[in-house]
């Protein structure tokens, strides 16, 4: 399916790495324009080189942390900069609420600008651009939102926000034609769980095929229909169809990609 992206310009929050990187691969083999913001500068460029391969009209990385205050104006500002304008934008970035309820006020706080702030700070920046061009915004929940535990409820609390967020804005900007949808991904096996399949594989002495999913269904509890973990690229592939016009009748949605995760 040819998404009509060829030519339209996209900022990536978090476009540097896992989903938000195969996002960058996916709009890029649609010949879009891209700008991957992240925290560290050479891995932004090296994301960009990705993007470019992969068939990016234009591939930029940047270095600016959306947590820091004025951290994702300055990544928007850029974007519009280099690309004369954007067409939308993705936030995939929030990962630091992965931390128990006990720890200290300074954690949650830096949990809050990471998973929250982060994501509507860059959606405020983007707003007035998107205006313009009647453009499209996509975040990022989690599947936990539906079924919170303990081990991670400040991330939960947090991404539930996220979901908050994105329909107000939906409801609010639709008038303007920006449309705004929210993500929920399940496991899905960015580095750390691609890591942790190596090393699962020499201390069980499992095939590193069938380690991981081994591991999550037999030890972890782990109960969904697929039986495995999402790959980047199965996530990337939805965040860019819903930034396409062709989900032209899609907005305030949350929308699970999870394998069937039982909640």
């Amino acid at each position: 399916m040819d998404l009509q992206m060829h030519g339209k310009r996209y900022i990536l929050i978090g476009g540097t790495a896992g989903m938000g990187l195969a996002t960058a691969r996916t709009l890029a083999a649609e010949g879009a324009c891209v700008v991957l913001a992240g925290r560290d500068g050479s891995r932004a460029e090296a994301a960009a080189r990705a993007a470019e391969a992969a068939g990016a009209k234009q591939a930029f990385g940047i270095a600016h942390d959306a947590s820091a205050p004025g951290g994702a104006f300055a990544a928007v500002d850029a974007a519009v900069d280099l690309l004369g304008g954007i067409d939308g934008l993705a936030v995939t970035m929030g990962t630091e609420g992965m931390v128990p309820i006990e720890s200290s006020d300074d954690v949650w706080a830096s949990a809050f600008r990471d998973v929250l702030l982060a994501t509507t700070r860059s959606v405020e920046a983007a707003l007035p651009h998107l205006i313009r061009t009647q453009g499209t915004i996509v975040t990022t929940a989690a599947y936990s939102i539906r079924s919170p535990e303990i081990a991670r409820l400040p991330y939960a609390s947090l991404k539930s926000g996220v979901a908050v967020f994105t329909k107000g804005i939906a409801k609010t900007y639709g008038k303007h034609g920006v449309r705004a949808n929210c993500v929920c991904p399940g496991a899905v096996e960015t580095a750390p769980l691609a890591a942790l399949r190596i090393q699962l594989a020499e201390q069980r002495g499992y095939p590193v095929e069938t380690a991981l999913e081994r591991v999550m269904v037999e030890e972890w509890g782990f109960d969904a229909a697929l039986g495995r973990p999402g790959k980047p690229d199965e996530v990337g592939e939805l965040i860019a169809f819903l930034l396409s016009p062709r989900a032209g009748y899609l907005t305030g949605s949350l929308v699970n990609i999870d394998g069937g995760t039982n909640f």
